[in-house]
């Protein structure tokens, strides 16, 4: 599946996650984890299951851990048309330069969102929350 659609995942999506299922269940393999460039801020949404949301910012931008996966077309398409609201993809900036479609959010979710950028990623989040 050399040809296939490489998708940055920051959260839910990350292995033992909740829903890392659903990259698994349509094919999804783990290609690396890396780091995005450091434009991005992270924030802690209000859903079940938990999960974060990606925004990408002019100034003030942090490197944030994410997982690269692979999934051939039809799988991604599959993917993005379930995705629910207010999760969207993007094209996301990798610290090496690249530009991979990713998970982002629409900004009107992290209107009283707590920003936890400062953790650098959603499992350093969720370590330092305990949950």
């Amino acid at each position: 599946m050399s040809d296939g659609i490489l998708l940055a995942v920051a959260g839910a999506h990350l292995q033992g996650q909740p829903l890392n299922h659903q990259l698994t269940d349509r094919g999804g393999v783990l290609v690396r984890a890396t780091v995005t460039a450091p434009c991005y801020r992270l924030f802690a949404l209000a859903t079940e299951p938990p999960k974060p949301g990606v925004v990408r910012v002019a100034g003030g931008g942090v490197a944030l851990g994410v997982e690269v996966w692979r999934l051939d077309p039809a799988a991604f398409g599959d993917f993005v048309a379930a995705l629910p609201q207010p999760m969207a993809i993007g094209r996301v900036e990798l610290a090496d330069g690249s530009l991979v479609s990713g998970f982002l959010v629409e900004p009107i979710a992290v209107d009283g969102a707590a920003d936890i950028s400062r953790f650098g990623g959603w499992r350093e989040y969720l370590a330092a929350s305990g949950s």
